[in-house]
């Protein structure tokens, strides 16, 4: 394989990987596997590559804060809460139905999205009819808020600790867990406001109410861009009795992972493992209930976009993509390169998964911003953004697809409200980045 050329072999694979993900017809954890193989069976990458892709601190930390979130949920600890904002819901009315989506885009800051929404939307679309309410107005607000939370932490979402994992092999220092946050807030707050207040008006109520979904038929999901995001919602269908003393102490090894992480105690990798592995030591939970909490198939889409990444790089496409990007870019302030890379990365979040998007953009954001001789960090923080930030479609994030079906939308309501979501999310972004992360 020694006479083929690298880039060529990097981007004929980046293209097929990308090809695959839009066609939607294989798992895209699968897809980006076989795009790993190929790279290293044709010499682009070596397996010392392959294996730091694998032993990735993102990979670690997310594994482990996984199987930290699955110990609280077999606590019961999530179906408690949600039973009892379902009790505020039926007695404050339609302002509880508001302060459940804002908890769980608070929930969202640290807890994975997918049990938060597959766990609230059953309560918002109940509760919303009770008060004789459309749930439409309501759930499609509940995914884009869990979203948005997201942005919030740096373990938010998969996106940010990959950006961080990428970063800080491009030789950037990492960033801290709430470092993010200031940005993230201003953003959240925005698209908050503008859900609160105008995505009912755009939302026809009278429309179709949705019938309740199973959520077993969110296992058809689990291909191409929607599976790819943050797996199944099944392993949450059933709800499960509060077990006081495990969840005590799974909410509590969560908080320690998070305060210690906080003070630059150790890496969130480090002090996320030591928590799930203390959850096991302290029979919490089982050894095999942790491997069953681990989602193998977000992992090992991860996986395989970092050994993508690693051929981008060390095949020089990278550097070529960003010097073609540059030379037409150089006569732009750093303000408007930064509008640029963001609007580059949230059209690509709608077609693609965080996790490819991450991969592509990270190392670009790092050598435009050395281009232009100033900080990377800004550009890092808004590929973070707008690699979740995915609004406009139901595909965009699995949250999305899950209130797609329960509350009966069709594909153009999440157009009209999440496309201006995108721009006065996409403008709240480039006010804030620069105030807490100057060029």
């Amino acid at each position: 394989m020694h006479g083929l050329n690298p880039q060529a072999i990097t981007l004929v694979v980046l293209a097929a990987v990308v090809l695959a993900m839009i066609w939607d017809k294989l798992r895209s954890d699968v897809v980006a596997l076989t795009g790993a193989a190929i790279l290293l069976l044709t010499g682009v990458v070596r397996p010392i590559q392959v294996q730091s892709a694998f032993a990735s601190p993102a990979i670690i930390a997310l594994a482990s804060l996984f199987v930290i979130a699955y110990a609280m949920e077999l606590s019961g600890l999530l179906d408690a809460s949600i039973r009892g904002l379902a009790s505020l819901c039926r007695r404050i009315g339609k302002a509880g139905l508001w302060i459940v989506i804002a908890l769980a885009g608070v929930a969202s800051s640290f807890l994975n999205n997918t049990p938060i929404v597959v766990l609230g939307a059953p309560v918002i679309r109940d509760a919303a009819r009770s008060l004789g309410l459309s749930p439409k107005v309501f759930l499609m607000p509940l995914s884009y808020a869990a979203v948005l939370g997201g942005c919030c932490t740096l373990i938010g979402t998969s996106t940010n600790l990959l950006v961080n994992d990428m970063a800080g092999v491009a030789g950037q220092p990492k960033f801290g867990i709430f470092e993010i946050t200031p940005v993230g807030l201003m953003v959240a707050i925005t698209g908050g406001i503008y859900l609160m207040f105008f995505s009912g008006r755009l939302i026809r109520g009278n429309g179709r109410n949705g019938e309740p979904v199973a959520l077993e038929s969110t296992e058809s999901t689990s291909l191409g861009l929607m599976g790819g995001q943050v797996g199944t919602a099944t392993a949450f269908a059933s709800e499960r009795p509060l077990r006081p003393l495990k969840a005590f102490a799974s909410l509590t090894v969560f908080i320690a992972v998070i305060v210690l992480s906080a003070l630059n105690f150790a890496p969130i990798a480090a002090c996320a493992f030591a928590g799930a592995v203390l959850l096991i030591l302290i029979r919490v939970i089982t050894a095999d209930e942790a491997y069953s909490g681990l989602r193998p198939d977000v992992l090992m889409l991860i996986a395989g976009m970092l050994v993508l990444g690693i051929a981008l790089r060390v095949s020089g496409v990278a550097d070529s993509a960003t010097a073609l990007l540059v030379g037409n870019l150089e006569q732009l302030s750093p303000l408007l390169a930064l509008i640029v890379i963001y609007g580059a990365t949230l059209f690509a979040t709608e077609l693609l998964s965080n996790a490819t998007v991450a991969v592509l953009f990270t190392p670009v954001a790092v050598s435009m911003a050395e281009a232009l001789h100033v900080s990377p960090r800004p550009f890092l923080v808004a590929v973070m953004i707008a690699g979740s930030a995915a609004f406009a479609t139901p595909f965009g994030y699995q949250t999305n697809v899950l209130v797609y079906q329960m509350g009966g939308y069709n594909f153009l309501d999440f157009v009209k409200v999440g496309l201006p979501l995108n721009l006065i999310t996409w403008t709240a972004a480039i006010v804030a980045i620069p105030i807490f992360f100057p060029f």
